[in-house]
This record gives C-alpha cells, structure tokens and sequence, in this order.
C-alpha cells in the first residue's frame, strides 16, 4: 500500500507542524488524505474516531515500514499536541460530543493545537496561573495573557487552562477550556528567539467560549 500510494516527490522529506503550510505542492495534502483514510494519523485510536483501531505492536509495524520505504506519517507532527496530549485525554475524559467533534479532525490533521498553559507568572508553578474563566451560564469569558504558546499561530485550537475558582486552593480552582485561536478578542503575537525561530504569546480579552467547550468538570482541570 505503502508503495503504491506515497508520492515520489516526498520521499526522504520529513514535515512538520511549522512546515505544514508552506508550498510543497499538493502531493503534501493528497498524502495526508491517504494516511487519514487508513486511520494511520492515529493508528491505535477507535475507528469511530478516525483512528486505525490497531494494537501499538501493529503501529510499530507501520511506521517500521513507512520508514523502510522513505516515507513518513506527517499527521502526528502537524497536529501539535492533538495526537499526543489532546486526543488520549478527550477519549478519557471528553464528552460524546467533543469526541466527535475534535478528534476526528485531529486524526485526519486537519485541526492543529497549542498547549494555553504557562503565564508570565505562572510557569513552573502553573498552579498559580490568573488567566480567568468567569461562568456566565451558557459560555466561560475569558481574560489574560499566556506566554510560550508555541505554533499558536499555525493552531486552530487553544487546550487552555484557566482560573474558575478565585477562592479555591490554587490546584483546585483551574479547568481545562477548549479555545478556537480565532475567537473574537484573542490576540496572537510572536516572540523571536536568538537562534531565529519564535514561540507565541496569546492575549484574552472577554473571549466567550461555549460552556460545552469545558473539558471534565469545571474546577477539575488539574
């Protein structure tokens, strides 16, 4: 299958997230499609959810022989944190419906995240983040700023963690919110390293966030 269906013109040519749009004509998107199709973007998730629904033993196999061939499985990379930390938790502890609605655009590549976690004030001690989710019934309004939120802007999706709970012991007061980087009053701005490349900060400003973007129960998301 391998064979027949790699595009010659990507052989030895490895892409990701911060490659993904750049030109490298339409064998790029056409191979992702052949990759989603299979379920190979995330092999061991259920089919249901686009995944492969095969064993980590049959996944070995898989990329053992994608790399035999000079191939490789770009959707892992391009997805950001979708296949490693966003989709194992959304089949853990996501509703029917986030389920259904991300991950099977996780698995076929096509909605990329970033991690909204560290804060000028909050890095190693994340705990003590202050970006704040107000409940307003229906919908969370979020106000704050994160820092090193990297590939924010190549992201379609924010994970956010955020303060619910002002008065709570500061491990129990945040949750976890799923943020659309294109929310109206969320600002995107990169930060230049030395070496060249750049990492993002992102800004709040009374974002409203459906309440059923919440991930587990509010408060629990530590």
């Amino acid at each position: 299958w391998i064979g027949e269906n790699f595009p010659e013109s990507l052989k030895g040519k490895g892409v990701g997230m911060e490659e993904a749009g750049n030109d490298l004509g339409p064998d790029l998107d056409l191979w992702r499609e052949r990759l989603a199709s299979r379920g190979w973007g995330a092999p061991t998730w259920p089919a249901e959810f686009g995944g492969g629904g095969l064993s980590q033993n049959q996944a070995r196999v898989i990329n053992d022989e994608l790399s035999a061939a000079g191939a490789f499985n770009h959707i892992p990379l391009i997805t950001g944190m979708g296949i490693t930390m966003v989709g194992p938790t959304l089949l853990d502890y996501g509703t029917d419906d986030q389920k259904a609605r991300h991950l099977p655009g996780i698995a076929s590549g096509e909605i990329r995240w970033c991690l909204g976690l560290s804060e000028p004030n909050a890095g190693s001690d994340l705990a003590s983040l202050s970006t704040k989710a107000v409940d307003a019934g229906d919908h969370f309004v979020l106000n704050g700023q994160k820092i090193w939120t990297s590939l924010a802007d190549v992201s379609t999706h924010i994970w956010l963690a955020a303060r619910t709970d002002a008065d709570a012991p500061k491990h129990a007061g945040s949750s976890l919110i799923v943020v659309p980087t294109q929310s109206p009053g969320v600002t995107i701005r990169p930060l230049y390293t030395m070496y060249g490349g750049h990492t993002c900060e992102t800004f709040y400003d009374d974002v409203r966030v459906p309440a059923t973007n919440l991930v587990g129960p509010e408060n629990g998301g530590w």
